[in-house]
């Protein structure tokens, strides 16, 4: 077996020897770590219901284009599809003049009063109305002003069109859009915040887990041993302390998930907590495993240094 392999063993050896020779200060940093991925684990599920929200409320911001009651089959249609290759939008949906007069005679059917209002008028008193749906909230402008009678776009298929209900959904569209910005830039501050004290805390857990050793460290770093090999047990004991703390965290969100997907299932408009925790599970793993290592790594290597030099 070469130097290298041996000192590798020994290396692994050591830091598993550390972390259970240490029960209480290993379970201090364990419940810390753990403490801390739950609350990031927090923010990954806030940020996937403000995600799922958010997909609600751009499902019912749209724009609408009211036609003339005169306007023809054609002129409807080449609206259609000169929206439908706009690159902006994501969907169209197209009420004809007689799909809406069905629609409203089968929502008044049990209103008699109404039937006979809409008897006495000659012909069909609702037009045409075509939805447009944007890949983008910040896309709406950009599309109502395509449709500008300015802008050419439409051409003469623009004297079909009686208005666009876009100016009127303007204000919400630019709320949207400023609670998208105000919410990306407070969970960005407030993760760092968060990973900052974290961080903080954990290195001083790991510090005092260190200091225990500092005599056996000077001891080893006076007969040669060199910096990495000293470091390495305490990287070990750290990708332990990882590993263990995001396992823990994963199946504390197990019993946590299903308990407030049952009371918030409605409350949220369909989206089950739970499923969303087991669709992502492999994600939210990863997340938290990498967010763990390099926490207590970095901690390790910081609260180490110190004793390294003699």
């Amino acid at each position: 077996m070469s130097k290298t392999s041996i000192k590798t063993k020994r290396v692994f050896r050591s830091g598993f020897l550390n972390f259970i020779r240490n029960k209480t200060v290993s379970m201090s940093s364990l419940a810390i770590l753990t403490v801390t991925l739950l609350i990031i684990g927090i923010f990954f599920f806030f940020r996937g219901i403000f995600d799922y929200s958010l997909i609600q409320i751009k499902n019912k911001v749209d724009i609408k284009i009211y036609f003339k009651l005169d306007a023809t089959d054609n002129q409807i249609n080449d609206v259609l599809q000169k929206m439908q290759n706009l690159p902006e939008v994501a969907s169209t949906s197209l009420i004809t003049s007689e799909e809406a007069l069905i629609d409203f005679q089968n929502k008044h059917a049990n209103d008699p009063v109404t039937l006979e209002a809409l008897k006495q008028i000659e012909g069909n008193p609702f037009a045409a109305v075509l939805t447009v749906i944007a890949k983008d909230t910040n896309s709406y402008e950009s599309i109502s002003n395509t449709l500008n009678d300015a802008s050419g776009f439409l051409g003469d298929d623009y004297n079909s069109i009686d208005k666009i209900n876009y100016f009127e959904l303007k204000p919400t569209i630019d709320r949207l859009n400023n609670i998208i910005k105000w919410v990306n830039a407070a969970g960005y501050w407030i993760t760092v915040v968060f990973i900052i004290i974290s961080s903080l805390i954990i290195f001083n857990t790991i510090r005092l887990s260190i200091f225990i050793f500092k005599e056996e460290i000077s001891v080893m770093k006076l007969v040669g041993a060199s910096n990495m090999y000293i470091r390495g047990p305490f990287l070990v004991e750290s990708s332990i302390y990882a590993l263990i703390s995001t396992i823990l965290a994963m199946i504390l969100f197990l019993p946590i998930t299903y308990w407030v997907a049952q009371k918030t299932i409605v409350f949220f408009s369909g989206l089950d907590i739970f499923k969303y925790y087991l669709d992502n599970f492999f994600s939210l793993f990863v997340l938290l495993l990498v967010v763990s290592f390099v926490l207590s790594s970095i901690s390790s290597l910081l609260a180490i240094r110190k004793y390294l030099r003699i």
